[in-house]
């Protein structure tokens, strides 16, 4: 249950260029970089409830680990797939529903931070978050 709990994002690494590999266009990539993320988890078992809020949207997605389940970006991409538990990290994989690209996600507690990792088409960007 160490997931648990609210989230803001602190910083980002290789984020721009993350979103321009997803091909997100130049302005929404702008805006992404300082959009205010901020992440509620809560755990109960394999089931989780994640509610994301930033400054273009408010979403709350509930998935069980290991059950595929379909997701919209910020940007409109639709992808499908789902999170496992490797360890003590969250690890994701998901298909692009427009390319058939793969989208891998991971979420980890490192210390006292949130840290997400990002990979698609070989560009890997890192969302660090504090506890809110």
């Amino acid at each position: 249950m160490a997931f648990d709990g609210t989230w803001k994002i602190d910083r980002n690494e290789n984020y721009e260029k993350f979103m321009e590999a997803m091909g997100v266009n130049m302005m929404k990539r702008k805006l992404g970089a300082h959009d205010n993320l901020k992440i509620t988890i809560q755990q109960d078992g394999n089931k989780f409830t994640v509610k994301e809020s930033s400054n273009f949207r408010t979403i709350e997605i509930t998935f069980t680990l290991g059950v595929n389940f379909e997701y919209g970006l910020a940007d409109g991409t639709e992808l499908t797939g789902s999170w496992n538990m490797e360890g003590n990290k969250l690890v994701g994989k998901f298909t692009r529903k427009d390319n058939g690209k793969l989208l891998a996600a991971s979420r980890e507690i490192v210390g006292d931070e949130l840290v997400q990792i990002y990979v698609y088409e070989g560009v890997e960007a890192k969302r660090i978050f504090k506890r809110g």
